[in-house]
Formats: structure tokens, sequence, C-alpha cells
């Protein structure tokens, strides 16, 4: 056989493997091969269901006190003795702090020295006035016998008259030193510090937050000493945005996690929604109440709240991965056909979801839907859900 007709053959029989596999491909990218029967696309499937489903949505923010103040002296001194320390329990009226009083206990002898000066002046000054008057009865017997005259009558008059004025002089004077006496009593009543928060606020102890100073140090007045809190029950505060807002209400219930105790779950209540914005951040300031009888939720503590924002008691819900898109339109693929093996695409609109759960509005909604594949299937295709893998009990 001459070379020539050798490639020719060698030619040819390319051309038909070629032929042959492109043959192959062709059925195969079809789904068909010959006869034999259509293949089915596998996919995964998972139940419509039917029922309730609200729409929770998960807050990060932090827990602050309920209430905050400041221990500060109102005079200034030398601090003689602090009797509580950071975290120690605070009652109202306990005695927190004691300034050195010996100044002030000297006001207080000097103010009550002035007030006996004027109460002795006062009683000077009455004994004048009553002499004053028992002269003036004298002269006016005598002016009626002919033995006074005019002029001596009311020079006694005007003696009187000066007398009854240092009287009144005198009695200003005790009302000034009393005050002088008070005030000094105040200042040195200054000088012990207790805990103070209004009457209507809860009873419970309180906490010692942070101690600022320590026993001897001077300070001026309104300098503070001690920082006092209320942590039962607690703040946690949470910013919304305007997606969330409007669904958010005082009386709401919540449920708090934290990081410091990831096991365990704290029930509270919206208390307070702001009214206003941050422009910086376009977010709302929402505080919740959690109790805290124990005290171990504490200030500054990192805090998620789950909140449900909407809920619906009959619904028609699948799983969030049933979702999926063909085109501008959003729908699932539910299992149809006399064998339940076709897929049929329904268009859908969406309405709350719930962690991996949505509900979906749509017809014919029943049985199951694919939840995995779908990038394998169109409308009507077939479709198979593979056996799940058999698993050793002995294992």
């Amino acid at each position: 056989m001459s070379p020539r007709l050798r490639w020719t053959l060698g030619a040819v029989a390319a051309a038909v493997v070629l032929l042959v596999a492109f043959r192959v491909a062709s059925n195969l990218l079809d789904g068909t091969d010959g006869d034999r029967p259509e293949r089915r696309a596998p996919v995964a499937i998972a139940p419509i269901e039917r029922g309730p489903i609200a729409q929770r949505r998960t807050f990060t923010g932090a827990l602050e006190a309920h209430a905050s103040f400041v221990v500060a002296p109102k005079v200034a001194g030398r601090i003689q003795r602090i009797h509580v320390r950071m975290s120690d329990p605070v009652q109202r009226g306990q005695l927190l702090a004691e300034l050195d009083d010996a100044e002030y206990l000297q006001q207080v002898a000097q103010a009550e020295a002035d007030l006996a000066v004027a109460r002795a002046s006062l009683a000077e000054a009455e004994s004048l006035s009553a002499i004053a008057t028992r002269e003036i009865a004298r002269l006016e017997e005598l002016r009626g016998s002919g033995y006074a005259s005019q002029a001596v009558f009311e020079t006694a008059e005007a003696e009187r008259l000066a007398r009854e004025a240092q009287v009144k002089v005198a009695v200003a004077q005790i009302t000034r030193a009393e005050s002088a006496l008070a005030s000094a009593r105040i200042r040195l009543g200054y000088t012990r510090i207790h805990a103070d928060w209004p009457e209507g606020a809860d009873p419970g102890p309180r906490r010692v937050a942070e101690r600022f100073l320590d026993e001897g140090d001077n300070v001026s007045a309104n300098t503070p000493i001690l920082r006092v809190v209320d942590i039962d029950p607690i703040l946690a505060v949470i910013n919304a945005t305007e997606r969330d807002y409007a669904r958010l209400a005082p009386g709401q219930e919540a449920v708090l996690t934290t990081d410091a105790f990831p096991e365990e779950t704290f029930q509270g209540s919206i208390a307070r929604v702001a009214p206003v914005f941050r422009e910086t951040t376009r977010q709302a300031r929402v505080e919740l109440l959690v109790p805290n009888p124990d005290g171990r939720l504490r200030p500054g503590m990192f805090a998620r709240a789950s909140l449900v924002l909407a809920r619906n008691s009959d619904s028609t819900i699948v799983p969030l991965s049933a979702l999926t898109r063909r085109g501008d339109s959003e729908g699932v693929f539910v299992l149809a056909g006399t064998e339940r093996d076709r897929a049929r695409w329904v268009p859908v609109r969406t309405g709350l979801r719930d962690g991996d759960r949505v509900e979906v509005f749509g017809e014919e909604l029943e049985g199951d839907v694919i939840v995995l594949g779908q990038q394998l299937v169109d409308d009507g295709s077939l479709v198979r859900v593979p056996e799940p893998l058999a698993t050793d009990p002995t294992r």
C-alpha cells in the first residue's frame, strides 16, 4: 500500500472517530444516548410547612447601670475615713465617708458664742427699755402735778423709743446669729457623706463602681470620691436602624445573651425608644430593662438582644435555601408529576424570615421543594432524590 493511500485511510478513520465522539457527547448533553431514557438531575428536597412564624432580629449593644450617682463632698477638707470599697453594697442613707471636722466644729462653737452674745444684748436692751418705760410713767405723774416740764417729758420719751429700737436690733442680731449657727452645723454635717438618692427610687442596695480617692487626700467641694451604681435591673442599650425602628415599642420582650455567660439567656423588655435618630449613624437608641437580682450582669458587658419584630400564626414556610431566581423572578421548584419526580417552577413573594425559614406567598405550594441542586433543573426537568447513605449502627 502506498504511503499516500495509508495517509488517506488514516484521515478517514480519524474523522469517523471524531464523528462518533461528537454524537456521544451530544446525546449526553441532551440527556439521551440513543434509546437510553432522559437523565435525572440529583437534588435535595425539604417539605413545605404550614404554621406560625416570627421575624426575629438580633441587635448588639452594651450593658449600662440603671442608675448612677457620684459621691462628692459639699465642703472642702481632708478625707479622714472612707467606709466602703469597690463592689461593696450600699444602702440609702449609709455613711460612706468622713472629712476632718475640726475646723467646722470650731465654726459651730464660734456661731454658738455669737448667738449667746446676741441673746445677752437682747436682755440688756429689754432691761433698758423697761427702765425707760417706767421713767415715762413717773414723769407723766409729775407733769400732772406741775413738777415736770414738757421738755423733760419729751426727752424721756425719745429715750424710751431708742431703747425699744435697741430691742428690735438685738432681736435681729439673734436671728442672724441663729442662722449663722444653723449654717455652721450644716457645714459640719457635710463632713459626713451619706448615700442619697430620690425617695421614689428602688430601695434595694446599690454597689460601689469606682473609688477615686483614698484616706488622707485633700478634696475641694464637689470633687468625686466614689461612684455608686444601681444594676438591678440593669440597662441594655442597643441601636436600631430605620428599617426596624417602626416595629419597636416599650414593653416588647427580648432575650439577651452575653459572652460572659454564653450558655445562658436573660429575659428583658424594652423600656424606652429614643424619639430621634443620631445624624452621624442614622440609628436610634433603644433601652431595655433586664432583671439582675444576683448582680452577675455588669455594666460594660457586650450583649446581644433578640426581639420578635412581627409574627404570623398561619403561614406557608419553606427553607431559605429553597429560594432561587430565574431571570427577574424569585421562586421555588416544587416536586410535581405522578411520581413527584418533575420540577415545577413556582414564582413566590417572601414575607417574614426566621433564621433559615422564610414565609412565601404563591399558588399551589404543597409537598416538597428543592433546596439543593436548583442550578441543574428548569421548569419541567426530571429529578431524582438520592437515597441517604447507609450508616453502620455499630459505629
